[in-house]
């Protein structure tokens, strides 16, 4: 069953798919680009929806466009993160992507249901997590075959977490060569950041000689985002000659929705009794929802105010329904409704964080989703034309002039 819904996936892509031409390093251009991907298992329907209208936008413009020669830099954790690794392992004849924004949709409606293939006769009191992981280590083994993180198309960020250090481990190409050990095979850094606690498996293998047991991107990261800008701070302040110092950062991040917050009076909580904390799960969600504040919150120092609609667009559904915010609830009703949830969030109102109140407030320009995404597909098919055309000149003997003041088009929002 694998290896066939394999060969329709590819097979599929490879009929739709160009020629598109790979995009220059930022040094030719003005901004540097950023893609990221939250984790939340099945939930990933949600920003492959999303992914999808902003590649149908840029292939208007580019007929072969993909979003790994649109983009600097690609992250994601968890389900983001195998996200990550489809949209950037290359075809090996045609040097293409495996996988586009549709064929993501298809890939998990499809399977889905068989990653998330309850292990049978388990409780919460079982040994062990829900799911055994089988299918989707072979299916990301068949997928990824021995690709690498050095031969993504373009530069991926994926976060995980060792449970044997206990310390974070961030898959970059940017530390391949200060770090040989990171340049694992996608198949096992994709199959690691999934690994969600009490879901899946915690995942062990050796590259060379170093050891990784790593759980779920979403420990460290759930939104890796700061982490995928911080890659990028990090080459600036290196003076990696690929980068210009002063090129500025665009900023696409994708959420898989979160049920609206219920909050607690302190007076009652404080008569919840250690056990109560632990099986009712809150002192993990409280975790969760800080670390995502946090993350808008870090991000206003690159953003600040995350009021930059010319560099930074973030799209959640901060209020999805209960029955749907589950990672793995695969059956076809639920995985058409987060399906549906994609579609109707693209035409609701851009809302940018308030980093005060941490409540999300409707941008002022009145602009939808859709259409900044529209906006946005217009400023990358820009600065990749003015790559390729400095690149040229480069190449015919004339220096580019290096200018940060040119501008690429409208504002997403204005």
């Amino acid at each position: 069953m694998a290896a066939f819904l394999l060969f329709v996936f590819v097979f599929t892509n490879h009929l739709i798919s160009g020629f598109s031409t790979q995009l220059p390093p930022p040094i030719y251009g003005n901004t540097i680009t950023i893609l990221s991907i939250d984790g939340g298992g099945i939930r990933g329907i949600v920003p492959a929806v999303i992914l999808q209208h902003l590649e149908n936008a840029l292939q208007e413009l580019d007929k072969d466009a993909s979003l790994a020669n649109y983009f600097d830099v690609i992250a994601g954790t968890s389900t983001g993160g195998l996200m990550t690794s489809l949209l950037t392992t290359p075809e090996p004849h045609t040097n293409q992507p495996l996988f586009n924004a549709s064929t993501l949709i298809q890939f998990y409606k499809e399977l889905g249901p068989h990653i998330f293939n309850q292990t049978s006769g388990w409780n919460p009191t079982y040994p062990g997590p829900k799911y055994d992981g089988k299918f989707l280590h072979n299916i990301a083994r068949e997928i990824l075959k021995e690709t690498r993180l050095q031969d993504t198309l373009t530069n991926v960020v994926i976060p995980t977490f060792d449970l044997k250090t206990l310390h974070p481990v961030i898959f970059s190409n940017f530390k391949v060569k200060k770090v040989p050990s990171l340049n694992a095979k996608l198949s096992d850094i994709s199959i690691g950041t999934s690994a969600a606690p009490t879901y899946l498996p915690p995942y062990y293998f050796k590259n060379g000689n170093t050891e990784f047991n790593l759980v779920d991107g979403g420990v460290a990261a759930t939104n890796p985002a700061m982490a995928a800008v911080s890659e990028v701070i990090q080459q600036l302040k290196e003076e990696n000659p690929r980068f210009k110092r002063h090129t500025k950062i665009l900023l696409l991040s994708i959420g898989c929705g979160i049920k609206k917050a219920e909050g607690y009076d302190a007076n009652i909580a404080g008569q919840w009794s250690q056990g109560f904390w632990v099986q009712s799960g809150l002192s993990g969600a409280i975790y969760d929802y800080a670390s995502k504040d946090m993350t808008h919150y870090n991000l206003a120092t690159v953003f600040p105010g995350l009021q930059s609609p010319n560099h930074y667009l973030r799209i959640q559904d901060y209020n999805m329904d209960p029955s749907m915010d589950s990672l793995d609830n695969a059956t076809q009703v639920n995985m058409e409704n987060l399906e549906r949830v994609g579609k109707n969030l693209l035409n609701e109102q851009v809302l940018r964080m308030n980093i005060t109140t941490f409540v999300p407030e409707k941008d002022k320009n009145d602009i939808t989703n859709a259409k900044a995404l529209e906006r946005l597909a217009k400023t990358l098919h820009k600065e990749k034309q003015l790559r390729l055309e400095n690149k040229l000149m480069e190449k015919r003997g004339r220096p580019f002039i290096e200018n940060d003041a040119i501008p690429l088009g409208r504002s997403w929002s204005s």
